[in-house]
């Protein structure tokens, strides 16, 4: 067994984003394999200090994200709480990078600790992000013993700032491929009606943060160009709408009410709070949209594909081409282009069983390529790389 991995995260369940998901699976995934513990910043003040999750402790260190005093204290925190913990760990594995990273960085060099960054946000996890934030952040970005990349486009960006390449490896984000499975047509509707859609309309599927780079005013519009050519379905936004984390933008969800409610469509467009069952919402809809012009390697274009939907994700080179081959196992679209996303839409809403073969192709594709299993093989390849490393 691998000793004493401290996951060092800015988020952890119950708190949702696509890192800490990822950190939770792929903790499960190497149970009796490595030894691993949780340190987490957390939004929610009702939090506890301490809790166990899935049998990993998670320690939690609250932080106010819209005040830049409480992030920097947040990190400092941090690195007390890795002080203290010295002897329960010999790996610390740091996810993201952002402010945390200068101070964990250099407590883990003076204590000599074996230090693994994974990269798994495009515009933040990147060389030039880094620099913009002075010299000292810049040396916490490089200073890994070995850096890990969800994406192809990540690890391009390291290279391209003449950074090791031997200190680099591509760690793909994976999935649960029995939890995120597909439904056939009888759990479909049953989930149909368990969450009170209609069993009789199609659903389109969003799932994410409210966020600019996110896109769901995009979706809203092109799936009202979709309607509007007699393609009648509806739509479900699932995730965070309120301000008060990280990149949310609030007025995003009720912009989208007014204009559906303004178009007489406010009937046919939910909107679902973020939840821990969100393999429900995969298996019951019948589409699924990513229209983000920003991602890395979407966690949640990877959930739904495992499910067997037909998906539509914007062409990010490095990123969604990566998963999606256009027109095999999904379809592509061009950043911000409203009109192709809406005849995409229009072409898998009127050919079912077109979609449904997508589908089945898409699910092919993350089995052979992206199960948890393969993930967790590579972050523990990771530790045992760097465990071996002296000086």
């Amino acid at each position: 067994m691998i000793p004493g991995v401290m996951l060092v995260t800015g988020a952890y369940y119950p708190e949702i984003s696509a890192a800490a998901v990822q950190c939770r699976a792929v903790a499960a995934a190497l149970r009796g394999r490595a030894d691993m513990r949780v340190l987490t910043t957390a939004v929610d003040p009702a939090l506890p200090a301490v809790s166990t999750v899935d049998e990993v402790v998670v320690y939690r260190v609250h932080v106010d994200v819209a005040s830049r005093a409480s992030k920097i204290a947040a990190s400092l925190r941090l690195a007390a709480h890795l002080l203290r913990a010295r002897r329960s760990y010999a790996i610390v594995h740091v996810h993201g990078f952002s402010q945390k990273n200068v101070p964990v960085s250099i407590l883990a060099r003076l204590l000599g600790k074996r230090l693994v960054l994974s990269l798994h946000t495009a515009g933040q996890d990147e060389p030039r992000a880094a620099a913009r934030r002075g010299p000292i952040a810049s040396w916490a970005f490089r200073s890994a013993d070995l850096v890990l990349s969800v994406s192809a486009d990540l690890m391009a960006r390291w290279t391209a700032a003449n950074l090791p390449a031997d200190r680099i490896r591509l760690a793909p984000n994976g999935v649960d491929t029995a939890r995120f499975r597909p439904a056939d047509d009888r759990e479909r509707a049953e989930l149909k009606r368990v969450l009170g859609w209609p069993v009789d309309r199609p659903v389109v599927l969003f799932v994410g943060f409210f966020s600019r780079d996110k896109r769901p005013d995009l979706l809203f519009r092109a799936w009202r160009r979709a309607a509007a050519a007699g393609l009648r379905s509806r739509l479900a936004f699932v995730g965070a709408k309120a301000a008060g984390y990280y990149e949310i933008d609030a007025s995003l969800a009720d912009e989208i009410r007014r204009a559906a409610a303004a178009s007489g469509c406010a009937d046919d467009v939910m909107f679902i709070d973020a939840t821990h069952e969100i393999e429900k919402y995969y298996r019951a809809a019948d589409v699924y949209v990513l229209p983000s012009v920003r991602e890395a390697h979407p966690l949640a274009l990877l959930e739904a594909m495992a499910c067997g939907l037909p998906c539509l994700a914007t062409r990010l080179p490095g990123s969604t081409d990566a998963l999606v081959d256009d027109r095999v196992n999904g379809r592509l679209f061009p950043p911000d282009d409203e009109a192709t996303l809406a005849a995409a839409l229009q072409d898998v809403l009127a050919d079912p069983a077109g979609a449904r073969a997508m589908g089945v192709r898409a699910r092919e594709t993350v089995t052979a390529r992206y199960d948890i299993g393969r993930t967790a093989d590579a972050w523990l390849s990771a530790y045992r790389t760097v465990g071996t490393r002296q000086g």
